[in-house]
């Protein structure tokens, strides 16, 4: 119990800005516990955004998607949103294979990434803004950042690193496929009093293959930086299909 406890503690800290003051070993054990409590991190943050939409009902439409936008980007101190503007750099730069592992390491933001960070948070704000129009259910608002982290343990677990150094190898090297299953169980109790949560899973889980496949075909492995850019991309891409089905549910006769 002692590992579950560090490893929860540890992914608190790497995955948000919460204060965990607390000195947590770094061991294989406390490592794998971490990636399981990936989602139940997840959960915690879905949890306050959810609170906050249900304090901002009466708010102006833009102003509550904004508002949960803002504390989504600060309470995860924009950790993930680093990768995507690394990878859009070395993608845009439309140079070799060597020199886009360069670019991925250079601690400048050139413009693909400038580009890339505008792109995602205007999307995520609109598509925020629509679902509160909608008025769809807040659960997915809940279980969206958990389904995005289960998504980026998958990639560290089932993708190989690019290079045998760097934060991701270490944590690879403690993992497997049981820590994987272990990670998707609070999702799926959820997923009795929502059933919804199930197709959210599968479409994580395809979004996940498709990623693995760009680059591995791309950059023949991954860095935490890809990790990090696939939980931004993971979370996006199930914005939309859940606005898709909505406003498909929406658009029923009623009593379909």
């Amino acid at each position: 119990m002692k590992n579950a406890f560090y490893g929860g503690a540890l992914a608190l800290q790497f995955l948000t800005r919460l204060p965990v003051p607390i000195a947590c070993p770094w061991t294989p054990k406390t490592r794998r516990w971490a990636i399981r409590a990936y989602p139940l991190v997840g959960l915690l943050l879905g949890g306050l955004l959810a609170l906050l939409a249900l304090l901002l009902q009466n708010a102006p439409t833009p102003i509550a998607a904004l508002a949960l936008l803002s504390l989504w980007v600060g309470l995860s101190g924009g950790l993930h949103l680093d990768g995507v503007m690394d990878l859009a750099d070395a993608l845009g730069s439309n140079q070799p294979l060597a020199r886009r592992w360069e670019i991925m390491k250079d601690p400048q933001i050139g413009s693909f990434g400038i580009l890339a960070l505008l792109f995602l948070l205007a999307w995520k704000g609109a598509l925020l803004w629509a679902l509160l129009q909608y008025g769809a259910p807040l659960w997915w608002l809940v279980v969206l950042p958990s389904l995005g982290r289960w998504g980026g343990a998958m990639l560290l677990v089932f993708t190989p690193c690019a290079q045998q150094t760097g934060l991701a190898w270490a944590w690879k090297q403690s993992l497997g496929l049981r820590d994987v299953l272990l990670a998707l169980v609070p999702l799926l109790l959820l997923a009795l009093f929502w059933p919804g949560i199930m197709a959210m899973c599968l479409a994580t889980g395809l979004f996940v293959v498709a990623s693995r496949w760009a680059l591995m075909t791309l950059f023949q492995g991954i860095n935490g930086d890809m990790v990090g850019a696939t939980i931004e991309g993971g979370e996006l891409w199930l914005m939309g299909l859940m606005l898709s089905w909505w406003w498909y549910a929406m658009a029923l006769p009623p009593g379909m």
